[in-house]
């Protein structure tokens, strides 16, 4: 089976997989988020935080909540790094320790879904911290994204009422229901696969191809690896990622790694379809997402086993910086799904892509990652983009734009925009203070266009809640860790209050019945039109820079 032929084989054998999933699973989920009763553990917990499950949030409350359990968990997370000398299970290696600077970025980066990592994990992060600090966090960042996706949605089912549910219900629900059992099960496979769990510190042994024996760290990795991928987080416990045989050691637990990736982002809209009370509205939501990832993993497979650019290529493809147990081929589909999700979990390096093999994994996360995108943000940034298109049908025939018996009026179709315009002012405005400084520039590791793709792609991955890296720019400095860490925070919190505001507007009406005029918003017709609104939005907005970086240097 050549090269062409196997790639296509494992892209449509996970398409298969998702397809099973996407029906049992987003009832699943949906059955999750409606159910009046709460099990023992659940009202443990309501009890020692101080909740009453049964009092409903408006928005306002709902987006505090949210606000304020992220802050506890920064500086949680903050004042553990700092302290991790004094914990056990630490590395104790001498000038590992955490700089406040980076101690703040680190767990901005985790709280916010992001997972951006200036430090290379195995020796810097001690196991306690591992396990408490950032495994926690890969799981409740990611349960309050689905929260806020619920919340919006139940905006749309919801009449007449200031209500969108209870946050800290969402967030217990999604952790322990969704989240919790799916990691344990998998976590299981990915040690079946050979991926490593246990507490060593500094006794892993491995034996290198020449036979020599190489001491690597071990530790808790399965565990941590499979709530990597499945709350699309994507922080590494090696530096090297999931191209590290401990995290990621064989072809097939690439495949699960991908397929955990994309499980629940693309389940959502059926739970979606199911809260709204139409089942053709979430295949509308995933056919869009659908089209997109394809139309994105196909031309990042294409552009990376063709020969352009300034990458050096082998044996007929793009080899530099690839894994050869994984091959182009399921690097460029793991590279896909991790920036059109917000993974930023990486099993090749993406500063050694070919130009638009490189570009490719920008604009997936320009995109908004919203194919299927983040888990919750994904399903959150595609209805908005489904809001904004019904606005601009609107606007061709004249007439008051509707969306599931909501108008969309001045009042919604303005927190819409300003949703999906703060990630290009973050990624546009930081790439340019970042090369007008002479002392940023120089953290770069390549010079002209791929240089600047280098800064381009780190804010545009920071501002998307990404955390993958084109892996040349060095980030580990003051002024890095402070503007990067700045992205994150308001690339992640200023849209969710921009979707909070939005669900509250939307709850408040009524239903408005469906006329002659209204636009149908689950054919054929209504999905090219988000595709198309999608890209050429992302294109208006980020052509100039991208003109600049991997398309000069394609061209070059």
């Amino acid at each position: 089976m050549n090269t062409t032929t196997a790639g296509i084989a494992f892209i449509a054998s996970l398409i298969i997989a998702l397809a099973l999933v996407h029906v049992p699973l987003g009832d699943y989920m949906y059955r999750v988020y409606n159910n009046t009763k709460h099990s023992r553990a659940e009202r443990v917990l309501y009890k020692a935080i101080g909740v009453q499950p049964e009092v409903e949030q408006t928005w306002g409350v709902y987006a505090r909540s949210v606000l304020a359990f992220s802050a506890v968990s920064i500086l949680f997370l903050f004042f553990l790094q700092l302290l991790q000398g004094k914990l056990p299970l630490h590395l104790n290696d001498p000038g590992t320790e955490m700089t406040p600077a980076l101690a703040w970025d680190t767990a901005v980066s985790f709280v916010t879904n992001t997972n951006w990592q200036n430090y290379s994990g195995e020796s810097t992060q001690g196991h306690l911290v591992q396990m408490a600090g950032l495994a926690v966090q890969n799981f409740v960042s990611a349960a309050v994204g689905m929260a806020v996706a619920v919340a919006l949605v139940r905006g749309f089912a919801r009449r007449h009422t200031g209500d969108l549910g209870n946050f800290w219900v969402d967030l217990v629900r999604g952790t322990l229901r969704i989240l919790l059992p799916i990691a344990f099960v998998f976590a299981i496979v990915l040690v079946a696969g050979g991926v490593i769990q246990n507490f060593h510190l500094h006794d892993q042994v491995a034996q290198t191809l020449n036979g020599t024996e190489q001491t690597i760290t071990g530790g808790p990795v399965a565990s941590q690896e499979v709530i990597k991928e499945l709350g699309t987080n994507g922080g590494g416990f090696y530096n090297a990622n999931s191209s590290h045989p401990f995290e990621n050691p064989t072809t097939w637990t690439n495949w699960i790694e991908i397929f955990l990736i994309l499980i629940v982002s693309f389940s959502l809209p059926r739970t979606f379809g199911r809260m709204v009370g139409s089942k053709k509205q979430g295949v509308a939501i995933a056919a869009v997402m659908g089209t997109i990832a394809l139309i994105s993993v196909t031309l990042s497979n294409v552009f990376q086993l063709a020969h352009h650019g300034t990458v050096p290529t082998a044996i007929g493809a793009s080899m530099e910086g690839v894994e050869t147990r994984f091959g182009v081929a399921d690097s460029a589909t793991f590279s896909g799904a991790t920036t059109l999700t917000s993974t930023g979990a990486v099993n090749s390096f993406h500063d050694s892509y070919t130009s638009l093999g490189g570009m490719m994994t920008m604009f997936n996360m320009q995109l908004g990652e919203v194919a299927p995108g983040g888990t919750g943000s994904g399903l959150y940034g595609m209805l908005i983009l489904a809001v904004i298109t019904v606005f601009v049908a609107g606007l061709m025939v004249g007439r008051t734009p509707e969306y599931l018996g909501k108008k969309i009026t001045p009042r919604e179709i303005k927190l819409a925009a300003s949703y999906f315009l703060v990630s290009p002012l973050i990624v546009l405005i930081g790439t340019a203070i970042a090369m007008a400084m002479p002392g940023q520039r120089a953290s770069m590791a390549n010079t002209g266009p791929h240089g600047l793709s280098e800064v381009l792609y780190a804010f545009t991955s920071a501002a998307n809640n990404n955390g993958s890296a084109f892996a040349g720019l060095s980030g580990n400095t003051e002024w890095y860790n402070t503007a990067l860490g700045l992205a994150m925070v308001f690339g992640r919190f200023l849209p969710i209050i921009f979707v909070l505001a939005l669900a509250g507007s939307l709850a408040k009406q009524g239903n408005t019945p469906e006329s002659i005029g209204t636009l149908p918003t689950h054919r054929p017709q209504f999905i090219g039109m988000v595709v198309g609104t999608t890209v050429i939005l992302v294109a208006l907005t980020f052509l100039p820079a991208l003109a600049l970086g991997p398309l000069a240097e394609g061209i070059h």
